[in-house]
């Protein structure tokens, strides 16, 4: 199953989901913010900026730099970070 379908299954429960197509990919928003984002195969996610320089030691955790700066708190997660569902959403 596609990661957006998955992502969908798992935005069930949550009021107001929106879906934008932003940054190059599809953006969820709840109760518009932005909650997540698909760019390619990579989950684009929150991670606050107490967990994101622990977050980006593992392999599956990049950076994310669209316009060259980096977005602290923010992460792609790529498809060896996403392969379960009940991972998604946390």
């Amino acid at each position: 199953m596609l990661l957006d379908s998955r992502v969908r299954e798992q935005l069930v429960t949550k009021k107001k989901v929106e879906e934008k197509k932003m940054m190059g990919g599809l953006t969820f928003m709840v109760d518009n913010k932005m909650f997540l984002g698909i760019v390619n195969d990579d989950l684009m996610a929150r991670i606050g900026s107490d967990n994101y320089d622990q977050a980006l030691k593992y392999v599956n955790c990049r950076k994310i730099d669209f316009t060259r700066r980096e977005m602290k708190g923010n992460g792609f997660i790529d498809e060896r970070g996403t392969d379960r569902d009940k991972d998604l959403i946390k």
